[in-house]
């Protein structure tokens, strides 16, 4: 028997199988889909078999070791990397290694542990027993069998060498998912029930939806009745949230419906849990899969519906390769087991929302709140502010606190960017204090007292003397997290929890904030953008946002349409039960259109508005976008490849095609790497990737730069 295997190297010459015979003591264990142990020249490789030959003309290697029980890849997941290295022009081994969890990529042949916890079960009475000894065995024959580590008795060791008592080791999962179901009636409004229906109808076809439904207008309860009618055909389901800071709330509300029938999969989770996690859904243990972007690769082998909740997320792109779409990847397998696909979201990608009105999707909305109850939203102009005295909480903005407080209701600040300080700058001669690897400021986090890139993680102790001019006068500007809590602790007699990523670092923080905040142990909760989306406070009547239009000065054409989603999202977080809700968005920038159709939350004209700029100046929807970046340790060398890349273009590309640049990235230095980008936008996509496979070819054994080609990035 001969095998074809694709080994781990990720070298474009090497991105094919090679065949090894299978000595026949393991031919019994053979499988497409499983990982095996191979020589290649004098190293030892894990690789993944491909396929099964009955022969070969050539002299081949023999295999050293099958590494899994069963396949690790089904047909299906062999075909979508095949997809996923075409579509985000990686080699073929890296597709299939992003599909998998970590413990599934280890080294020479090794795997994860797997957890037991050993039973103890009566064997034999065959010998006379103390009255000690036979106190245990009733006891463990009463029950049928008993936990070892339940039994502290010297004894017990003593009936396992007279074979009285036999151990029996079962396997445990790592991950404690035990909730008690209540089978809780779901009523849906006539609004959500016309939207049941329509997807309900398509359940058994491939279908991509758009639910476009606005905050608090119940998208998770319709979310939980299709899911429930899916399962009635014995199928499986992915749901997708686009941050692990989602995941507590959102699994209670399913496992108070669906019970054990649900596994998760997000970054939070240590390696061990995450393979029990895939291993009970490969075992089809479960019916329900609920995660972040990794998920939908979970090795589902009947799934009838994709959920992707916040549809218009960043975080659906993965930024390292392969750099692919989640959504596409939901597509492609949506497609391949003829089942519908759900986007929701409050605020649609503009992407989404046009190809809903080309009927490309389904168009699903839901305009109505369950509560019936919309916050009032209120625009403060900073610039005035500052004027009376007010710098950082507007004076209606510090009453509104006040009164939250009196009435024993919670409230909510966000503000999108950690830390302490964003810089920090030397008065007298103008120096800004930037990482030495990277070519932007260093962040002030004042609970290590350390100056930090964001970036490479480089840190420095707090500069108290200026580098150049050796003056004292040195100086924090802007303003993080760290620093407003800081300035709220001052302000207000309130108890503050921060939620951001340096208070989430811990393995179980996300949820400990949630909960706490939920129980009520805290009054204001302050954070970054992982709050603004999809958490559900009943108590939090005041949404406070400081710094609204700070996104609008990031050089991307997406700006505007972030600004909107975040400033939206976040509004949407308070009044969602019975008490009225209220909203506060602090800007400087109050006149532009993305902040003033956020406060009267109507995406539709946002949407005419992001259009027409878009449509001028050749940005998606209506062109596609490429990003060609050039990485290298010589500026001068990357100048260079940049310019060949963009002459090569020019020549072998004659229509339809935009091509801007070469300019430095928007962070131009990071970790000593010197990036330069070239842009394209195109329509013809077929030419633009048969084009970008050569480059990537020329470029995979070039020793003085590197190159990396994103289709439709989220960020230029």
């Amino acid at each position: 028997m001969i095998v074809e295997v694709l080994v781990e190297i990720k070298a474009w010459k090497i991105d094919k199988t090679f065949s090894y015979h299978v000595p026949s003591a393991l031919e019994k264990e053979i499988a497409i889909g499983k990982r095996v142990l191979v020589p290649f020249q004098k190293r030892e490789l894990e690789g993944f078999i491909i396929n099964i030959l009955d022969e070969v003309t050539y002299e081949t290697k023999d295999i050293i070791k099958v590494i899994d029980e069963n396949p690790v890849l089904n047909e299906e997941l062999l075909e979508l990397g095949k997809y996923i290295s075409k579509k985000s022009l990686c080699n073929l081994i890296s597709a299939y290694e992003t599909m998998l969890p970590v413990a599934l990529k280890a080294k020479n042949g090794t795997t994860i542990n797997k957890r037991y916890q050993t039973y103890l079960e009566v064997n034999s009475i065959d010998i006379k027993l103390t009255p000690k000894q036979l106190e245990i065995v009733e006891l463990i024959k009463k029950q049928g069998r008993v936990l070892k580590s339940s039994i502290k008795s010297s004894v017990v060791s003593t009936l396992i060498k007279k074979k009285v008592l036999k151990e029996v080791p079962e396997e445990v999962y790592r991950l404690n998912n035990e909730e008690k179901v209540v089978d809780q009636k779901i009523n849906l409004t006539s609004e959500q029930e016309l939207v049941f229906n329509k997807i309900k109808e398509s359940v058994n076809q491939f279908q991509p939806f758009l639910l476009f439904g606005v905050t608090g207008s119940g998208k998770t309860l319709v979310y939980i009745k299709i899911i429930e009618y899916v399962l009635r055909f014995n199928k499986e389901v992915i749901v997708l949230v686009p941050e692990i800071s989602l995941t507590p709330q959102i699994v209670s509300r399913f496992k108070k419906k669906f019970g054990n029938l649900i596994a998760i999969l997000h970054s939070g989770l240590s390696a061990g849990e995450k393979y029990d996690e895939w291993r009970k859904i490969e075992r089809g243990e479960v019916k329900i899969v609920i995660g972040a972007r990794s998920a939908i690769f979970a090795p589902f082998k009947n799934l009838g519906l994709i959920v992707i909740d916040e549809e218009h997320s960043d975080s659906y792109k993965q930024e390292n390769n392969p750099k692919y779409s989640t959504i596409d990847i939901a597509l492609w397998r949506a497609k391949y087991h003829n089942c519908c696909v759900v986007l929701g979201s409050a605020t649609p990608s503009i992407e989404s929302y046009v190809r809903a009105k080309n009927n490309i999707y389904t168009l699903l909305e839901m305009k109505n709140r369950y509560n019936n109850n919309f916050p009032d939203i209120h625009l403060i102009n900073m610039r005035d502010s500052i004027k009376n005295g007010y710098k950082i909480i507007s004076k209606e903005l510090f009453d509104a606190i006040n009164l939250r407080l009196e009435r024993h209701e919670q409230t909510i600040i966000l503000l999108n960017r950690r830390g302490y300080a964003t810089n920090v700058t030397c008065h007298d001669c103008g120096y800004v204090v930037k990482c030495k690897y990277c070519d932007i400021p260093l962040t002030y986090h004042k609970s290590s007292n350390t100056l930090r890139c964001h970036y490479c993680g480089y840190a420095l102790p707090l500069v108290k003397t200026c580098p150049v001019c050796k003056s004292k006068n040195i100086d924090y500007f802007g303003m993080g997290t760290q620093r407003l809590e800081e300035e709220l602790n001052r302000m207000f007699k309130a108890r503050i929890v921060r939620m951001d990523v340096d208070t989430t670092s811990k393995k179980g923080a996300h949820e400990k904030i949630i909960k706490d905040f939920l129980e009520q142990k805290y009054d204001i909760l302050l954070g970054t953008q992982m709050i603004a989306k999809g958490l559900d406070f009943p108590n939090v009547t005041l949404v406070g946002v400081i710094n609204g239009d700070a996104t609008l000065n990031m050089p991307d054409f997406r700006s505007g349409e972030r600004t909107f989603q975040l400033l939206n999202q976040i509004a949407g977080r308070s009044g969602r039960a019975i008490k009225k809700g209220e909203v506060y968005i602090q800007a400087f920038n109050t006149d532009h259109y993305s902040i003033v159709l956020a406060t009267k939350n109507d995406y539709e004209t946002f949407a005419r508005e992001e259009l027409l700029i878009r449509k001028t100046l050749k940005y998606p929807p209506f062109y596609n976008l490429l990003i060609i970046k050039v990485l290298g340790k010589n500026e001068e060398n990357v100048v260079n490849e940049c310019n060949k890349c963009v002459a090569y273009l020019k020549s072998s590309i004659k229509e339809n095609v935009y091509i801007l640049g070469p300019a430095p990235a928007y962070i131009p230095k990071i970790n000593n790497i010197y990036y330069y980008q070239i842009t394209l936008k195109y329509k013809n996509t077929k030419d633009i990737i048969n084009e970008m496979h050569y480059l990537n070819k020329i470029y995979s054994n070039n020793k003085l730069v590197k190159i990396e080609i994103d289709f439709n990035p989220i960020k230029i």
